[in-house]
């Protein structure tokens, strides 16, 4: 039987795993990116694989996919860390959602009885029993909701390590080349063109976040309706006389800002993230680094004396209804894992499995099925 070539379009941790898997089945996999690979949203990612404590209102079938994607995490890190010798930071940490005000308060518990409803395996914390937790706390801090499921990944250390994966299993990799045509040939995909040479492929894998809509040649029955929300955060040095032990999540009602601080094994504090709607616009902005700093003062006071290590912005792929696109689509070839918002870091591994299996296997998972691009009517 003939090779495979599956042409992946988009090179972040989504690229990157489906890139990886294909060629470990061996597939001739060759992936694009218009910049470096894994350097835009994946690249200013908390790197939160935090299903219990982001899960939103009425979204039961996104939240059984986090929830998925959340399990099969250790079995991924492991065939990753063996395959590359890369350690990815993968860590058990757990989230605290805390609140100070009368509002936080009442919106933290409106929150709990909504996740214990669900079945999910969350406590209710006084302020106290959260500073036994995580003694940098506030005084402020009043009660809180444990989520003891939530991980965490080093989004930087995995794209690196999927990157050498990918190419150490046969697949290639072509940075700072964008593709500038899809190739179709009536209702069948053929291949991208870029400049003036083409990549002829048996399938092609859109995986471009949010500029995933914009490549030329996609029809409009294929064009996912994806956005960019851009994301700022800040990176700090953590001190011997301050490290945080876990992750803190704080919604402040009275701004509608939402803040988490992450640690990281290198010593790094992630604070994250804004949720803003301008367009492609990039640029990390006093405002946004203000707001992120307010809130994260107020929880967590010792981030006043760390030094800045970093601050920078990324655009997240948002789709209609907030919710990825995967899957097959009326164009016969063409596949999409776009459109992961928040939660690209944690379903990279599952989007990787499920993508695989709909290639090689040409079968839909159940589990993806709620989110193919024909839920949309184009």
């Amino acid at each position: 039987m003939a090779q495979k070539r599956v042409l992946i379009v988009g090179g972040g941790a989504i690229g990157l795993a489906i890139g990886w898997r294909l060629a470990r089945a061996g597939c001739a996999a060759a992936l694009f990116d218009r910049g470096r690979v894994g350097h835009s949203a994946s690249w200013a990612s908390a790197g939160m694989l935090s299903p219990l404590s982001e899960v939103q209102f009425e979204e039961e079938d996104l939240l059984h996919l986090g929830l998925k994607g959340l399990a099969v995490y250790p079995e991924f890190v492991s065939e990753l860390e063996a395959d590359t010798g890369c350690c990815v930071g993968y860590r058990r940490d757990g989230v605290l959602l805390v609140g100070i005000t009368q509002d936080d308060l009442e919106y933290l518990k409106f929150r709990y009885r909504y996740q214990r409803d669900l079945g999910l395996s969350v406590a209710y914390l006084s302020g106290d029993e959260a500073r036994e937790r995580e003694p940098h706390l506030s005084a402020q801090v009043s009660a809180a909701v444990w989520c003891p499921g939530d991980h965490q990944v080093d989004n930087r250390h995995l794209v690196r390590a999927l990157r050498k994966g990918l190419v150490a299993a046969g697949g290639e990799v072509f940075e700072e080349m964008g593709v500038d045509e899809l190739l179709i040939d009536g209702t069948r995909v053929r291949g991208v063109r870029v400049g003036e040479e083409v990549f002829e492929g048996d399938t092609v894998v859109l995986a471009s976040g949010c500029w995933s809509r914009l490549i030329p040649g996609l029809p409009d029955c294929a064009r996912p309706p994806v956005r960019p929300v851009r994301g700022q955060i800040m990176r700090l040095a953590m001190t011997e006389d301050f490290a945080l032990n876990t992750m803190v999540w704080y919604s402040r009602v009275a701004t509608s800002t939402v803040a988490y601080l992450v640690p990281k094994d290198n010593g790094h504090l992630v604070l994250g993230a804004t949720s803003e709607e301008m367009g492609f616009d990039e640029d990390v902005t006093a405002g946004g680094m203000f707001e992120l700093l307010r809130a994260a003062w107020e929880v967590v006071p010792g981030v006043y004396d760390l030094p800045v290590v970093e601050s920078l912005a990324g655009l997240r792929p948002g789709s209609r209804d907030d919710a990825p696109i995967l899957g097959e689509t009326p164009i016969e070839g063409l596949i999409m894992a776009t459109g992961h918002y928040r939660k690209g870091i944690l379903l990279t591994p599952l989007t990787a499995l499920s993508i695989a299996e709909v290639i090689l296997e040409r079968r839909t998972p159940a589990l993806i099925q709620p989110f193919g691009i024909d839920r949309f009517g184009l």
